[in-house]
This record gives C-alpha cells, sequence and structure tokens, in this order.
C-alpha cells in the first residue's frame, strides 16, 4: 500500500476529489493511505502564523521555513518508510506520465503545497524535495496541483483500475501517444456513423486501426510526442 501525505494550509479542501470515484474505491480497499497534515498545527505564536514578508521587499508573503520543515519532519516521523518528498511549484519539473510512474514506484510520497508567493528557498535546501509543476499557469495555492499528482498517480497503483494495463492504453500511456477515436451507442447519430471497422468482429483489422488512428491523433494535434 502506498501512503502519501499531503501538507497544506487548506486541509478542508481535498474532502471531496478524495471521497469519491476511483480515489474513494482505492483507499477503501487499502490501496493507497492518503493522510492530510494541517500546516497551520506547526504555525508560530498564539494566531499559528505561518508565513511572513520576503527579505529584500517583494509583493507578497513566504511560507517560513521554520513552519514547513517541522511539518515534513513531523510526516517522515510518523512513517516507517523513507519518503520521496514533494513539492508543488510552478518552477518544478513539468508532471507528465512519465513522472507519474516514477512516483508510483515510491512507497511513501509526501506532497507540500506550496502557497503565497511561494516559500523560504531554505526549505529546498534542507529538504532536497522534487518540484513539480503541474503547467504553465498560476494556481491560488498548490492544493489543486497536489489533487491531480495524487489521483494521476493512484490511478497506475496495481489493482486500482478494474482492466488489466487499463492505465497505460490511455493517453499519455507506456506508448507515449494519445488515444485515438473512440465510440459507442447509437450507431448511426444525426448522420454520423460509427466506423464500420469497429463493428467488423475482425479483431487483428481493429487493434490496427486503432493505433493507426491513434498516430494521425498524436501527429496532428501533439507532434512533439512522437519519437520517430
Amino acid at each position: 500500500m502506498m501512503v502519501i501525505q499531503i501538507v497544506t494550509l487548506f486541509p478542508e479542501m481535498f474532502a471531496g476529489p478524495f471521497s469519491a470515484s476511483m480515489i474513494k474505491r482505492a483507499r477503501s480497499r487499502g490501496l493507497v493511505d492518503i493522510r492530510l497534515i494541517p500546516l497551520r498545527d506547526f504555525g508560530l505564536g498564539p494566531h499559528k502564523m505561518t508565513d511572513d514578508y520576503p527579505f529584500g521587499g517583494g509583493l507578497g508573503m513566504l511560507l517560513r521555513p521554520d513552519v514547513v520543515v517541522p511539518a515534513v519532519e513531523w510526516a517522515q516521523a510518523h512513517h516507517s518508510l523513507p519518503a520521496q518528498i514533494v513539492v508543488t511549484s510552478p518552477q518544478g519539473r513539468s508532471f507528465d506520465q512519465r513522472l507519474v510512474e516514477q512516483l508510483s514506484q515510491s512507497d511513501h510520497l509526501i506532497i507540500v503545497a506550496g502557497h503565497y508567493e511561494g516559500m523560504d528557498e531554505r526549505v529546498m535546501s534542507l529538504l532536497s524535495p522534487m518540484e513539480i509543476s503541474v503547467g504553465d499557469v498560476i494556481l491560488t495555492g498548490g492544493e489543486l496541483a497536489a489533487m491531480v499528482i495524487v489521483d494521476a498517480v493512484t490511478r497506475v497503483l496495481p489493482g486500482v483500475l478494474g482492466a488489466e494495463e487499463g492505465a497505460f492504453q490511455e493517453s499519455f500511456g507506456r506508448g507515449g501517444g494519445l488515444e485515438g477515436p473512440q465510440y459507442t451507442r447509437p450507431r448511426v447519430y444525426r448522420g454520423l456513423e460509427v466506423p464500420s471497422v469497429l463493428l467488423s468482429g475482425d479483431h487483428a483489422r481493429i487493434r490496427k486501426w486503432q493505433q493507426e488512428q491513434a498516430r494521425e491523433r498524436t501527429r496532428h494535434r501533439r507532434p512533439d510526442l512522437l519519437h520517430d
């Protein structure tokens, strides 16, 4: 079972996404243990302060190292296995399926959800985390990014998805490209018909068609994913 601990200023944000659908089932079956660690519990003073103004001036606030580091150390101390520490950051490595598979090999993840203008650089120096960005966008906080990471990693864990190898047959799976077009009933809708090859019952022919369509779609929409 993988253990994922999330250090966050807003643990209440995770209640809905982690209590429904695939993640709910994975948790109930003991395939993943997700723990939320409120950063405010490690805040300083009577008001449990977690941030402060940056030295040298500048806009916004920074998470303090003497709050973040103790929170992560507490998470490490409350699980027996070493952890891969992850910090959500727009400056981090781009999150892709290859990284998902890499993270899924860990038994213990600690994800620190960044907030405000980021965090004191000494957090990085002391914890040596993997910084991950879910895209070239600015979010209000790292909680949404943490949800994306947890969802993507959980679905590739053994036993989570019903169909064998299901997670790797989707877009960005082991093939590296996009999925081709897919169809369901009705066979004809507003004059548009399901391709006859999918109704042929010839599995070899269907598989070849699907591969061709997937490659063509990838070439058209994401040529950067093609390796030859």
